[in-house]
């Protein structure tokens, strides 16, 4: 007989590496984003999925929290001071929600106008976000998860080496019916990805029952 508290994959999908991807996660169910190979950054948003104009709010996160990362036992605040999810398993720690997402505007800036036609994040927001009738207006501080952002004493942070292993996981256990949507990030300019985007997974288990 199966052990009551294990419940099964309901769902599972392999994102290639630069993709997008979107699901509504309803409340209960857990949401595990596995980084296949390593060293490789998730962006993702969400949205209250009876009502999008609630969504994830990264600044009331980090002030509930009172800390500067999302890890093991934070709740993800929307705007509207409402508890979206928790982080229920982690196996990397310390994921940013500070440096926001790649764009062909901030790549120019950052690393030349030769880089400013390459596939970037917010880019695969605004493909995925159509699809659920939002729009770039729509984009607001994203998660980084797997993305190592160190924050020095002055304040200053920058995006270095990932410390994610390969086959390292974090567990997203919705509070709400949430829509998540994901960029599996593209960027290959700064070491948060290695140089080197790469696959990922996503499953969804149910709630376990007792």
């Amino acid at each position: 007989m199966a052990d009551p508290e294990i419940s099964e994959t309901a769902y599972a999908c392999d994102i290639p590496a630069g993709r997008p991807w979107s699901r509504v996660l309803k409340k209960g169910q857990t949401l595990r984003i596995i980084d296949c190979e390593g060293q490789q950054a998730v962006d993702a948003l969400l949205y209250s999925a009876d009502d999008p104009a609630e969504r994830y709010s990264a600044q009331d996160t980090l002030r509930v929290q009172g800390s500067a990362y999302v890890e093991l036992g934070t709740q993800l605040i929307s705007n509207k001071g409402r508890v979206m999810a928790r982080i229920t398993a982690d196996t990397s720690g310390s994921h940013d929600t500070s440096a926001g997402c790649c764009s062909c505007e901030s790549n120019a800036v950052r690393f030349g106008e030769a880089t400013k036609y390459q596939h970037a994040c917010r880019e695969n927001f605004i493909l995925e976000l159509s699809n659920h009738g939002l729009t770039k207006r729509d984009i607001v501080s994203n998660l980084n998860f797997f993305m190592s952002v160190p924050i020095e004493p002055s304040g200053n942070f920058t995006v270095v080496d990932g410390i994610s292993a390969p086959g390292s996981y974090i567990d997203i256990a919705a509070e709400m019916d949430v829509l998540l949507v994901i960029s599996n990030c593209p960027q290959v300019n700064n070491p948060c990805n290695g140089f080197n985007p790469t696959p990922i997974r996503v499953e969804i288990r149910d709630a376990p029952l007792f």
